[in-house]
């Protein structure tokens, strides 16, 4: 296979497809505060329109994402999945912002950074405003935290975002970009 290759191979053989749309429709149903007025059959239907986005949404359930419908978009039609695993998702932790900010380190470099690893996934970093909807829909990252979407005036200035969930509130801090830690992942959305 040459890397061109490599890009191609997004699609998911049928019985992966089918444990996706199992494993969905199981917690949509189990969450049902999440996505009030909504339908599965609505969306599932959507996923088998759209199969490029059940490549996103295993990547999110394969990295730890849980992902789940949190909203739909009456203007363009799109019904919007966030990831709601209770802590930033496992399989996306120890990472730093960005590309520029991996290479700015001179040692002890992350194995990957965020914004790369949700491109590669075909999602969206949450933004602030996202994240504090999602916290509006049960308690997540008590333990962990998440990267977010950094302004760029912020990102300029050698900054990065991230918010978590302590002392029942919300809270949006900074780090370096270059940080990155075992307990700080990010959180991701795609519209379907």
């Amino acid at each position: 296979m040459t890397h061109s290759d490599s890009n191609h191979v997004k699609e998911l053989l049928p019985e992966q497809r089918e444990a996706l749309l199992q494993t969905l429709k199981a917690r949509f149903e189990k969450n049902m505060n999440r996505h009030q007025g909504l339908e599965w059959a609505s969306i599932q239907e959507r996923l088998e329109a759209h199969t490029e986005n059940l490549w996103s949404l295993h990547e999110m359930e394969r990295t730890g994402g849980e992902p789940d419908v949190v909203d739909y978009d009456n203007q363009t039609d799109e019904y919007i999945f966030y990831d709601c695993s209770a802590e930033s998702p496992k399989g996306r932790r120890s990472v730093c912002y960005d590309r520029e900010a991996l290479e700015s380190r001179k040692e002890h470099k992350p194995q990957n950074n965020a914004i790369e690893m949700a491109a590669a996934m075909g999602i969206e970093l949450l933004t602030e405003e996202q994240y504090r909807e999602l916290q509006k829909l049960g308690h997540f990252d008590l333990k962990s935290s998440s990267w977010v979407k950094t302004p760029d005036s912020i990102r300029k200035l050698g900054g990065a975002i991230f918010c978590d969930r302590r002392y029942d509130t919300v809270f949006m801090y900074h780090n370096g970009a270059e940080s990155y830690y075992a307990a700080r992942g990010f959180r991701g959305s795609l519209r379907v």
